[in-house]
């Protein structure tokens, strides 16, 4: 029988109440102690991955290093486990029951009638102990997606339940987190909504053996003992987890709070060295004690939800800790911007960042920002669409192409300086058909990629059907467009940059996937340090003032996947 030991996680009374950073920080403790931990997220959703939805449903898609399109949980696993998440690591319904339809088609099944139970929930569980054998993992962590109670979920709660029949008795463990409503009248902590979820899991046959309990107010050792006695879990195994000043401040809570350890004792399982956080406290204390704001725009057309930014988002407080700074981040819509008004939203930025994304609404608002950025040599950094609008508005306003632009928003133009890609060409399904996962890239020497990366060659994950049009190339670079990085063939490009500007880059890539907390991306490290730079500039006295207690950071290069 495998030695592999499973932790199930579910989540109760209310919705974002925070499972995927709670699952992310216990996988940090627990490596923390030297064992190798596998992450899941299991989503009810009919979707076969998040690729098609649209970011106000879902939130950012996370890119893996094999090329899977998944749930931005993967990328909180990522960030605090340090170690690649696989298409292995993102289960949805879409997924299993595709499977199950495909083998019932091939007649796998010999004629039998196909139901939840068994053949759903079989192959749930098949994916389940397939990412512990693929991965050698001694803790699976699987994250179930929802709250107790959808409808839509009991066919993953069902297969969790299951999986406990064909392990011994202390290989699962199952972690509950809820919500602690207070009522302000009272000013207490309730804890029936909580009771009422747990016995909702009980119903369908799993008992929590964790509670986490979420709460914006301190938590009493009372309600501990309340939580403890009716929902039947030990005391110690009762965790109140009070909302964080940051997210990175989680695994350090569970941590102190003795969860890893409670956990170890119910697995029957020692420890592998000596607890191994003090460079991940180093780093929250440094993120708790900066007060020296860098105030970086990010343009977007979906910044109502901050979520569907959240890898750039967390690769900018990476590399803004580094330098022992604060981020202050300015949500730009990019519908907003017009050419006469920007300097009012832009002018206060130290830099601008433009993300990926899709379709043609707020594109010009995006070409606006990067007009504004290199006229005005405001630190830029430009992702994938990023890049892209920073070489169309170089193309319209230093070449004079004045109808320049992507394919993707103008068939029709006499100047597509962007165009779909050769092997893009034939597609027609929209899932998981782009230029998904890693690929190598060549840095070219004295480049201020180069000079960010300190190598020669990286490789980095994509997620894009358009790239620059080669038969502009010569054009560009007469003219101060700077391409520093490019496939190993040299037939696409993949890093662009501004020869006579402080910082200005454009990737055709996603960096933020690769950023981690204490190791930021060098290209985000690049651009805060070119930000700071620009501040720094524009208040001498202060300047002068930290010149020599700047602490520069350890590295600046990312480590291209190698987790």
């Amino acid at each position: 029988m495998s030695n592999i030991k499973y932790i199930f996680c579910t989540g109760g009374v209310v919705s974002s109440v925070g499972k995927g950073i709670t699952v992310a920080a216990i996988g940090r403790v627990l490596k923390a102690r030297g064992l190798k931990v596998a992450i899941q997220k299991l989503d009810p959703y009919l979707n076969l991955d998040p690729g098609t939805m649209s970011p106000y449903q879902h939130g950012e898609v996370f890119v893996t290093q094999d090329g899977a399109e998944t749930d931005l949980d993967l990328g909180h696993y990522e960030r605090f486990v340090d170690e690649p998440v696989t298409n292995l690591s993102n289960v949805t319904s879409g997924q299993v029951y595709s499977e199950v339809l495909e083998k019932e088609r091939r007649g796998d099944y010999l004629g039998k009638t196909i139901q939840v139970i068994p053949h759903i929930t079989n192959e749930i569980k098949r994916r389940i102990k397939l990412l512990g054998k693929e991965t050698g993992a001694d803790i699976v962590l699987v994250e179930v997606g929802g709250t107790v109670g959808d409808i839509e979920g009991q066919p993953f709660l069902e297969a969790i339940r299951q999986m406990r029949t064909s392990l011994k008795r202390r290989d699962a463990l199952y972690i509950h987190v809820t919500f602690l409503p207070y009522i302000g009248a009272t000013k207490e902590l309730k804890t029936k909504p909580t009771q009422h979820s747990v016995r909702d899991l009980r119903s369908m046959g799993i008992a929590a053996n964790v509670i986490i309990a979420r709460t914006d107010h301190p938590v009493s050792k009372e309600v501990v003992e309340k939580i403890s006695l009716f929902c039947d879990v030990d005391e110690e195994a009762v965790v109140p987890l009070i909302t964080a000043e940051s997210i990175y401040d989680v695994p350090l809570m569970l941590e102190d709070a003795g969860l890893a350890e409670y956990i170890l004792d119910w697995f029957k399982l020692e420890p592998r060295q000596k607890v191994e956080l003090g460079a991940w406290r180093e780093m929250v204390g440094k993120m708790r004690d900066a007060t020296e704001k860098v105030t970086v725009g990010i343009v977007g057309k979906y910044v109502e939800l901050e979520d569907a930014y959240m890898s750039v988002k967390e690769a900018l407080v990476h590399a803004a800790t580094t330098y022992g700074k604060a981020l202050e981040v300015k949500w730009i819509q990019s519908e907003s911007l017009r050419k006469d008004g920007c300097h009012e939203q832009l002018k206060e930025l130290d830099a601008i960042v433009v993300p990926g994304g899709f379709g043609y609404r707020g594109v010009e608002g995006k070409i606006i920002a990067a007009q504004y950025a290199r006229e005005n040599k405001v630190p830029y950094l430009g992702l994938c669409l990023g890049m892209q609008v920073m070489c169309i508005e170089f193309a319209r306003n230093v070449l004079g192409f004045e109808d320049a632009n992507s394919t993707e928003f103008d068939e029709n133009t006499h100047h597509p300086v962007i165009d779909l890609m050769l092997d893009q060409r034939a597609i027609t399904d929209l899932g998981g058909t782009m230029r998904l996962g890693a690929y190598p890239c060549m840095l070219k020497p004295g480049s201020a990629a180069h000079t960010a990366y300190k190598q020669d060659e990286i490789e980095e994950r994509h997620r894009h059907r358009w790239e620059f049009n080669n038969d502009f190339r010569q054009q560009f670079e007469e003219n101060g467009m700077n391409f520093s990085g490019l496939s190993p063939d040299e037939l696409l490009v993949e890093i662009s940059e501004i020869a006579d500007h402080p910082y200005m880059v454009g990737s055709q890539f996603h960096p933020e996937f690769l950023s981690r907390p204490n190791r930021p991306h060098a290209l985000f490290e690049g651009l805060i340090k070119a930000a700071i730079e620009r501040h720094d500039s524009s208040s001498p006295k202060k300047s002068r003032s930290r010149k020599n207690t700047q602490k520069q950071p350890n590295s600046t290069a990312a480590q291209n996947g190698a987790d």
